[in-house]
Parts: C-alpha cells; sequence; structure tokens
C-alpha cells in the first residue's frame, strides 16, 4: 500500500504514539507485508525469529517490538506492540468507507458491460469493458477488473483476509488494506470467494478460468491461462505460474509456490512448492508417477505378508521334522 503523499518519520510516529530511530524528515511512501515490501515501506515485525528477514528486507523503516541496531538506510519505529500499531496506520490510511448506494458513485464501469440485478459494487471499483457480472455478486471496495471478464452469481470479490494474532484472551485480526485484481479474460464460477491482499493486491492473471465454490487467500497471485476446477482451496501469500491446472479439492497451504505449467490432480494437499511442468499427487503432493508406485506398493502389501506368512510356517514345519 503507497500514501498518497509521502510522510515522515517523525509523522509516522506521532500516528502510532511511538518512539523512533532515525532521522526525523527520514521519508515514508507506503506500508506493507513483509513478502511485497519495496523501497520507502514500512514493515512489522514482532517476533525475534523473523528481526532479520525484517531488517534485511527492502523494506526503509522497521516497525519492531525491541530496540535494535539500524541498518546503514533505514529508519525504526520502536512499539511495544507492531501488529496493534501496523493496524493503526492501516486504519488511518485506509479507513472503512460505508456503502451509501447498491451501486457507489466512485465506481467506474467500462463500455459495454452488463451488470445483473442485485450486483453489489462497492468504493472507487474499477470494472472494464465487455464484461458480464451476474446476480449478487459481491464486489467490495477498489476492486480492479479487466475487460471481457465474467464473474457469476453468489461471489465475492474482496472480503477480508483470513489473519489473526492469537493473544491470551481472542484472536486479534489484522485489518485488511489491499485489493483485488482481475486481469482481462478472467471467467469466475459461482460462489467463490477471493480475498483481498493485507497490504497489496490478490490478483488473477489474464485468461484464467474459476470454476464454481472456489477459495481465494490473500495476497495471492495467479498467472496467466489457469485452470481451476472445483472445491479448491488456496491459502494466503501463494504464487501460483502460468498455465497450472489444478484439478478439484485441492487444498494449497499459505507461502508456497507452484511453478509454470504445473497440474495438481484431484484431492491433493500441497504444502511445500513445487515445480513447473511436471504433475503431481497425493497429500503431501508428489510426482505422480512417484504416488501411483508406492499406493501400488501399499496394495500389495498383504499379499506379501501372507507369502511371507507361508515361508516362515514352512520353515517352522521343516526344523520341527529335522
Amino acid at each position: 500500500m503507497k500514501f498518497t503523499t509521502p510522510h515522515t518519520l517523525e509523522q509516522i510516529a506521532q500516528l502510532i504514539d511511538c518512539k523512533y530511530v532515525g532521522d526525523p524528515a527520514f521519508p515514508v511512501l507506503g506500508m506493507n507485508e513483509i513478502h511485497v515490501v519495496t523501497p520507502g515501506d514500512i514493515v512489522f515485525v514482532d517476533h525475534p525469529k523473523y528481526y532479520d528477514k525484517a531488517l534485511e528486507s527492502a523494506a526503509s523503516v522497521v516497525l519492531i517490538n525491541k530496540e535494535v541496531e539500524c541498518p546503514e538506510g533505514k529508519a525504526l519505529l520502536i512499539s511495544d506492540d507492531p501488529f496493534r500499531d501496523f493496524n493503526k496506520l492501516t486504519q488511518h490510511f485506509k479507513p472503512f468507507r460505508p456503502a451509501t448506494a447498491v451501486i457507489a458513485d466512485t465506481a467506474k464501469i467500462g463500455k459495454n458491460t452488463i451488470i445483473q440485478p442485485n450486483v453489489f459494487i462497492g468504493n472507487n471499483v474499477q470494472i472494464g469493458e465487455n464484461c458480464v457480472i451476474h446476480p449478487n455478486v459481491s464486489i467490495y471496495d477498489d476492486t480492479v477488473i479487466g475487460n471481457n471478464v465474467t464473474i457469476h452469481s453468489g461471489t465475492v470479490l474482496g472480503s477480508d483476509a483470513f489473519y489473526y494474532k492469537n493473544r491470551t484472551e481472542e484472536y486479534d485480526k489484522l485489518i485488511s488494506g489491499g485489493n483485488v485484481v482481475i486481469e482481462d479474460h478472467v471467467e469466475i464460477g459461482s460462489n467463490c470467494s477471493i480475498d483481498r491482499g493485507v497490504t497489496a493486491s490478490t490478483t488473477i492473471g489474464e485468461g484464467s478460468k474459476l470454476d464454481n465454490l472456489i477459495q481465494v487467500g490473500h495476497d495471492t497471485i495467479i498467472g496467466k491461462r489457469a485452470l481451476i476446477a472445483s472445491q479448491v482451496g488456496i491459502a494466503g501469500c501463494v504464487v501460483i505460474g502460468d498455465s497450472v491446472t489444478i484439478w478439484g479439492q485441492v487444498g494449497i497451504a499459505n507461502g508456497v509456490t507452484i511453478g509454470d505449467k504445473s497440474i495438481i490432480l484431484a484431492q491433493s494437499g500441497v504444502s511445500k512448492s513445487l515445480k513447473g511442468e511436471k504433475t503431481y499427487f497425493g497429500t503431501p503432493a508428489e510426482l505422480s508417477l512417484d504416488k501411483y508406485k508406492e499406493i501400488i506398493a501399499h496394495r500389495q502389501l498383504p499379499q506379501l505378508v501372507n507369502k511371507l506368512e507361508y515361508i516362515v510356517h514352512n520353515l517352522k514345519e521343516r526344523m520341527k521334522i529335522g
């Protein structure tokens, strides 16, 4: 998330009432999560395990819960609760704006686009030309939709990220300030849910086709010409390459990368990154040929056990005779 105007380190520190290390006039241009930070951004970190990753990232300002040595060319914001203060900044720079109409006055809709009855279109939504948005679709604030896109009934674009910090007495939600981007020639089936990014964009690439009942988590990037079948669940921060095929009921864990032209067969569970141009199956997902060999071997186990028992029995009988 980039700010509409640059701020200084001192101004940001005043907003969240915390100490800072660095030049008061140090420029701050935006805020982002660790996987999408760019120079000028704030990133937050609240666990020693990730201090080095944050301090060595592209971020120019680190919101941290311990006073540490400040890397050259960067600045620090020292907070007793970086998670809370990151939320404060999101609320300040990207506050929730209640809807005042079924289709917001600030929404922009291109030529020859058909909006069916009972569609909700939020603030600052952009929809391109020659699109069809079917009944009961909800398009939350700041969503960007390209040209020649079809979205079927019941789909929600831009719902909040499923991202919580486990406090002692409750789950504390990380506020979502990002958006959803749907590129040209995408088709999205009915009853899909595509979450907005926490600070950046959840993106569906050009020409991709999504079946019904698909969940896409926050900040996930799906490449061009992906084909994704029904009941696939994709967690947050997943990167899916171009021309990937994912069949029904596949589950994909957060943070993994799936290479171009991969095929993931139905009911697989993806828990780690997969190389491109290969076919995968199983839980955890492995090369399909290897997995099938394993399944065949497993099915042969009862026969092998029976043979082993027969051999042992014969040996015992021979020993008795001897």
